[in-house]
């Protein structure tokens, strides 16, 4: 697994295509394994911000208290045309808590940064994600061109028709 950094440095371009798609609309769609194995989705404003990816959520959340017990997660950016015309983009990976007050100060000022207003007070769960795979899927005419990259294998591309 690499940082989103990392991810970058391996494929520039898909690392923007499928960032692109989780910024347009600010939204994704997080899965989690809940207690009793099953999967459970829910929404998520994820951060890309200072050579990571953040998961930030409110306190005693399920999706976070999915994550502290399970690090496993899939993130799908919220797609809203069938078509797919501009991408649809999904990653996996491990989350990984933050406690050191420090890295929760930078992520607080890149957030407010990024946002133009702070995260919410108090403390809250706050997760860098370490990245298994990401992938972007296109309407290209007549059939899907499929993007991905993987932590143990590098880029990959298919046509389906």
């Amino acid at each position: 697994m690499k940082r989103w950094s990392e991810v970058e440095e391996a494929d520039p371009e898909l690392a923007a295509a499928v960032r692109e798609r989780f910024e347009v609309h600010g939204l994704g769609l997080l899965a989690t394994i809940r207690a009793d194995g099953a999967p459970r989705i829910s929404g998520v404003e994820p951060l890309f911000a200072l050579g990571e990816l953040w998961l930030g959520m409110m306190p005693n959340s399920r999706k976070a208290l999915d994550l502290l017990r399970d690090p496993r997660f899939a993130l799908h950016a919220a797609t809203i045309d069938r078509t797919v015309s501009d991408g649809d983009a999904k990653l996996s990976g491990w989350a990984n808590p933050i406690d050191d007050p420090s890295v929760m100060v930078d992520f607080c000022d890149a957030f407010e940064a990024t946002t133009g207003y702070p995260p919410p007070p108090g403390p809250f769960p706050l997760f860098r994600a370490d990245i298994l795979d990401i992938s972007i899927v296109r309407s290209a005419g007549d059939h899907l061109d499929i993007r991905w990259w993987r932590a143990d294998e590098g880029v990959g591309h298919i046509e389906r028709r």
